[in-house]
């Protein structure tokens, strides 16, 4: 295709090309066509890309081949990660692995998972099973096994940041630059560093942590895919849920994400679905790992048919066929809502977007508007959307509500006491063991 860079264009290793060609990728997206070309000859990359430009891709298949160019000629430990990638959640972190393991899949190279909510020893476990080449991880689980002396960073030739902005707003940059000091000198790696936003922070630790980066920044083709239809209700707050029920009765409504602000409006708001009726699951901060990908694969295959989610939680959720996203409450951040209706319209499908704007939320528009480039039409919700539901369904989902509120009172007045196991006296210490393939 004219102006299109293909893969075939890079020397990449044939198992790396094989691993690319099963994922029906042939050519490069325009930040995977800007990158590699400094990426593969060992230069650092200071990248400006939002979800869904192929900037995962892009810093894979860099690890990856430099891991494949330069076999490690010393014994090596369980636990030394030669390449690293750091991401603020939970769901990225799992995504970034399974697409790791994707593009290893014929080269011989160990990848390994790390985040928090799921069973440390099981981790550590799979961790020394086999001598680890890229680790992925999030910043907290990271220390956790640093601390322990579980893995160590010296190793390192690869080190990847992503979503260095998302680092920012959740409060992981002290645990992060703790991280890289543990890396050798930047100066002995190479450092790839993304962001969504360029502001001066970013700018200052990439600053701090490249050698001579080339600056790459990649606007979206399109802010919010032109496959989505975006639709805005304005309503009373007390009408929401009215409308999402109704809304769930129409025919084409085959999948749903429903995005809140909170993770007690989310907790609310399964409670109230499921007291309903509604095949549902929840993504928020609260609900413990092991059960977020249970919950993440019971609506991929179908066996649920809404999922309830915050934006943290809903980082990383990738599936195609989705057909409708609600944003119950609009998000308090503009890209927030590009990432949420993002959701929906994949893979050449259409999709919809419906938002709820209330007395509550509604002057957050404007600048969602900003962010998309465009007006968004508001109308008043059609009389059939807001027909009264059954008297027993609302006297269900009242019950849930209070039920639910109740639990997060009685769960609050009881958690002031100390939290056993939590502090360094909970430590393992352990020493580097030579690794056995």
């Amino acid at each position: 295709m004219e102006g299109k860079t293909r893969f075939h264009d890079f020397d990449l290793p044939p198992e790396l090309m094989h691993a690319i060609a099963d994922l029906g990728f042939s050519y490069c997206s325009p930040i995977q066509a800007q990158s590699l070309p400094h990426t593969l000859r060992g230069g650092d990359v200071v990248g400006k890309a939002q979800t869904g430009t192929g900037k995962t891709a892009a810093f894979l298949i860099t690890v990856i081949y430099d891991l494949l160019k330069n076999p490690v000629q010393h014994e090596r430990y369980a636990g030394e990660a030669r390449a690293i990638v750091l991401a603020p959640t939970r769901e990225l972190a799992i995504q970034i692995g399974q697409d790791a393991q994707d593009l290893c899949k014929y080269c011989g190279l160990t990848v390994q998972t790390l985040v928090g909510g799921m069973d440390y020893q099981k981790q550590k476990n799979h961790l020394h099973g086999a001598l680890v080449d890229i680790l992925v991880a999030t910043p907290g689980r990271l220390i956790d096994f640093m601390e322990s002396r579980d893995v160590y960073l010296d190793e390192v030739e690869c080190l990847v940041i992503d979503e260095a902005d998302r680092m920012l707003d959740m409060g992981f940059i002290p645990q992060v630059k703790r991280i890289v000091r543990a890396t050798p000198p930047k100066e002995n790696r190479q450092t790839l560093l993304f962001s969504a936003t360029f502001n001066q922070d970013v700018l200052n630790l990439a600053s701090q942590w490249t050698c001579s980066p080339v600056h790459i920044e990649i606007q979206p083709e399109r802010a919010a895919t032109d496959n989505v239809q975006q639709i805005v209700y304005m309503i009373s707050s007390d009408e929401k849920f009215t409308l999402l029920m109704n809304l769930l009765d129409q025919k084409d409504v085959q999948s749903m994400i429903v995005f809140a602000n909170r993770r007690d409006i989310c907790r609310d708001l399964f409670e109230k679905l499921q007291a309903c009726g509604v095949s549902c699951g929840m993504l928020s901060g609260e609900v413990d790992q092991n059960k977020r990908v249970r919950t993440l694969e019971q609506f991929k295959s179908g066996q649920t048919r809404v999922l309830v989610a915050t934006d943290v939680a809903g980082r990383g959720i990738h599936v195609d066929g989705i057909s409708h996203v609600v944003n119950y409450t609009l998000p308090e951040m503009p890209d927030d809502y590009v990432h949420r209706i993002g959701r929906t319209g994949r893979a050449g499908a259409t999709g919809v977007s419906i938002s709820f704007a209330c007395e509550d939320d509604g002057f957050l528009l404007p600048e969602i508007e900003k962010t998309l480039g465009k007006k968004l039409v508001c109308e008043m919700a059609p009389v059939e959307l807001l027909k009264a539901l059954p008297t027993e369904l609302v006297q269900r989902a009242n019950k849930a509500e209070r039920d639910s509120r109740r639990e997060r009172r009685s769960q609050s007045s009881g958690s002031g006491g100390n939290r056993a196991g939590q502090g360094s006296g909970a430590r393992r210490t352990g020493g580097r063991t030579p690794g056995r393939r």
